[in-house]
């Protein structure tokens, strides 16, 4: 179990957020990314046996973590590869493996939007 480091880029007048080499039992760093309140979230690699990616998010620092939301208000909860919009604005967000195999290797990519 390992905190994966993020990356951040600025395309145009959003923000990308970048974790990579996420394994089985992993946590990306969390990312303060409040300022940009429209989300959309991108899981990408290689799933294996029972891989799944858990987004959450956090108000206190970090210390407590509660499971983000789709629009439809189910847990934004991958187990499959693909792309979902964040309903809540947390201060800080980061992903969590919370299943899967040793072929299990995932990226996720969060993009932030500033509201006009």
């Amino acid at each position: 179990m390992a905190v994966r480091a993020f990356t951040v880029s600025y395309p145009g007048s959003n923000i990308l957020v970048t974790w990579t080499g996420l394994l089985n039992g992993d946590t990306g760093a969390p990312f303060a990314i409040a300022d940009w309140p429209d989300k959309t979230v991108q899981l990408t690699g290689t799933i294996g046996t029972g891989g799944s990616v858990r987004m959450e998010g956090s108000n206190d620092g970090g210390t407590n973590w509660a499971t983000l939301h789709q629009p439809d208000n189910t847990d934004l909860t991958f187990t499959a590869l693909g792309m979902e919009f964040v309903v809540e604005n947390p201060l800080l967000i980061r992903p969590n493996v919370i299943a899967g195999d040793g072929s299990t290797n995932f990226a996720v990519r969060l993009v932030g939007a500033k509201k006009i």
